[in-house]
């Protein structure tokens, strides 16, 4: 990143990452990268204009999923493509440190310095708000679990870009139900860190038993589930298809209400000390005390629907 960062500064060329990486170091202090956007209209503002992509270590990116009548591979008709390292076993960071030196001799990795995140005034919890309040109480060294998915992709990085300096472990391949143990696995691998999942609620049911793993081994870890009582992202995915409006069945299909789910019974019936949230301030409150209290503890952050 901080080679990336070298040539940037030199050429102005912008540099961007998948946009779920598996891991990403970000925060104060860290040069900032651009993540791609998950959808395809996204990466195509992103890349537009663009002549030659040069691939470090990356594939070249495509949709998530095959929409009819849409490409699949994203690249701007035209870009011509070149791989930094075509063989594997190459040294990546070798690699992208030697053109460093090429085309930015002398020239240091820029340091931006920012001003902290602030937590927002209180109000009733939404998809714009949220990811401002664990942005401004994130503490040092924390590994971020993002499984926040649609209530997260356009507002976590902004929101965590000027944060203590912390590592973001990703939804790598889309694989959702990750979130809690990997999580699990964080920790395991890094007492001495703080861990805070961020959890979508509808992927959250395919591993929540991961609960009783964190209680069980009384594992520092603070999820935090968004909770807008949805399966927002297949719903979003379903639209995307171009089959017209949604009928009641499928909308059924994709509602996580009558009945709620109750998160923080889930949680305490696992042995995690659960709260809930409904507004800015509930949630600042609760988030702070689960940082200061050891063990692993939930937060059910009741989001306005999206």
């Amino acid at each position: 990143m901080h080679a990336a960062a070298r040539i940037q500064k030199a050429t102005g060329t912008p540099s961007f990452c998948p946009t779920w990486p598996a891991r990403l170091r970000r925060g104060a202090g860290v040069p900032h990268i651009q993540p791609l956007g998950y959808r395809a209209e996204a990466v195509a503002s992103q890349l537009s204009g663009v002549r030659h992509l040069v691939l470090v270590g990356a594939r070249e990116p495509v949709a998530s999923f095959a929409y009819p009548g849409r490409p699949g591979v994203l690249t701007p008709r035209g870009t011509t493509v070149h791989r930094l390292v075509p063989d594997t076993g190459v040294d990546v960071l070798a690699a992208l440190t030697e053109l460093a030196e090429a085309v930015a001799p002398g020239v240091p990795a820029p340091a931006p310095v920012r001003a902290a995140p602030v937590p927002p005034a209180d109000e009733e919890l939404h998809t714009g708000n949220w990811a401002q309040v664990i942005g401004a109480l994130l503490p040092q060294e924390a590994v971020v679990v993002d499984e926040s998915i649609t209530e997260g992709m356009d507002t976590l990085a902004p929101a965590t870009a000027d944060a203590p300096a912390h590592d973001v472990l990703g939804l790598a391949g889309l694989a959702i139900g990750q979130g809690l143990p990997v999580a699990l696995g964080a920790a395991l691998a890094c007492p001495d860190r703080p861990v805070v999942c961020l959890q979508a609620d509808g992927s959250a049911l395919y591993t929540i038993s991961a609960l009783w793993s964190h209680a069980r081994e009384n594992l520092d870890i603070t999820t935090v589930i968004l909770n807008n009582r949805s399966y927002a992202i297949l719903r979003a995915e379903l639209e995307r298809t171009g089959k017209g409006p949604i009928g009641p069945a499928a909308t059924a299909l994709l509602d996580l209400g009558r009945p709620d789910i109750d998160f923080t019974a889930l949680a305490a019936g696992m042995g995690v000390p659960a709260t809930r949230a409904r507004t800015t301030a509930e949630l600042a409150a609760q988030f702070a005390a689960a940082l200061a209290t050891p063990g692993p503890h939930l937060i059910e952050a009741v989001l306005r629907p999206v």
